[in-house]
């Protein structure tokens, strides 16, 4: 694998990252010291869906796979990018439709197989705001971008995806409360990322992901630290 760039696709873990309502607030501990202990050491404690990360099908599904029975070369994958932007600045509850994903092919050609599907969405830039990053309403609603069920539909089985990614918290989209797009995608081992950023320093076509995930036992996905390889 040839490459110029790598481009950072995660998030930095802090305490006040946005976090999902009722999800495990993540914490750090300081167990040891240099002045006491010659060496510096943190507990951390978060949930499996913490910052960026990778879901897996036990998380959406009772007989799911962990996400440590992924073979490694799930994590290494081409990637396309589709820019949807200006679609959602627009509207917070923007879902990628088939046309958007068709003027992407007519553009840049056919998605490849085997390719992680990731939209730009450039919700990353919300990151250190949780409430405009989550978009919660008084009524309770989360409002953010996601993927549309046909659109879904068109990669996974007609174009033979990998997985998708997204720059919000999640690919269902805020108003989404059966986690649909999860619940599709998982069907199988594919991928599927959340909170990603710097989605906007991509190419359309051509980088290549390497997603480094925790072997968790029966893990309903992992925090991950994803790189962008870029020709």
């Amino acid at each position: 694998m040839q490459f110029r760039q790598v481009i950072d696709l995660s998030h930095t873990l802090h305490p006040n990252i946005p976090q999902w309502p009722g999800d495990p607030k993540l914490e750090y501990e300081e167990v040891a010291s240099l002045e006491r202990d010659g060496f510096y050491l943190r507990r951390l404690s978060l949930g499996e869906h913490s910052g960026t990360h990778v879901n897996a099908p036990a998380g959406f599904h009772p007989a799911g796979a962990g996400i440590d029975q992924y073979p490694p070369s799930a994590f290494v994958a081409p990637a396309i990018v589709i820019d949807v932007q200006e679609r959602a600045a627009a509207n917070p509850d923007y879902r990628l439709g088939v046309n958007v994903l068709l003027e992407w092919e007519k553009e840049h050609g056919i998605v490849p197989a085997g390719s992680l599907a990731l939209l730009n969405t450039g919700w990353d830039e919300k990151w250190y705001d949780p409430q405009a990053y989550l978009g919660e309403g008084s009524d309770g609603i989360l409002h953010f971008p996601g993927f549309g069920v046909e659109a879904l539909g068109v990669l996974l089985t007609q174009r033979g995806a990998a997985g998708i990614g997204i720059d919000t918290h999640g690919v269902d989209g805020g108003r989404d409360t059966t986690f649909s797009i999860n619940r599709r995608a998982l069907e199988q081992k594919r991928i599927v990322l959340e909170n990603l950023c710097n989605l906007g320093q991509l190419p359309p076509l051509g980088a290549t992901l390497v997603i480094g995930a925790l072997r968790l036992q029966g893990g309903s996905g992992s925090p991950v630290s994803a790189l962008a390889f870029v020709p």
